[in-house]
């Protein structure tokens, strides 16, 4: 049996490293569904409730905007989730966005 949408999206957030970043649009290629970034918004909106930890909050837009961070019940969780891996933010903006990008596509080969 193939795995869900949701769930592949669950299984590449999960590979994300410590301390890296990622981007709905780098799952969405990585899982052959390249048009379906706001899909994988909502997979990552939906896992709260999983009783296993998806790391949710190593997932931002493409520009490095913490664009989901309304989605962790606090809008300032994901950012305190990020700098606790030592991730540098400022204005809801990932520094060193490049450094710190997980491209599965890449990573994953």
């Amino acid at each position: 049996m193939t795995d869900s949408f949701f769930q592949k999206v669950y299984n590449v957030t999960k590979l994300v490293p410590h301390g890296r970043v990622t981007t709905y649009g780098a799952i969405a290629r990585f899982i052959g569904s390249p048009q379906s970034s706001r899909m994988v918004g909502w997979a990552l909106n939906n896992c709260h409730h999983l009783e296993e930890f998806i790391p949710a909050h190593r997932v931002v837009n493409r520009n490095g905007m913490l664009s989901g961070k309304h989605h962790f019940g606090n809008p300032s969780i994901m950012q305190q989730l990020l700098e606790n891996e030592g991730v540098e933010i400022t204005n809801d903006h990932i520094v060193n966005f490049d450094k710190l990008f997980w491209n599965p596509s890449v990573e994953l080969k």
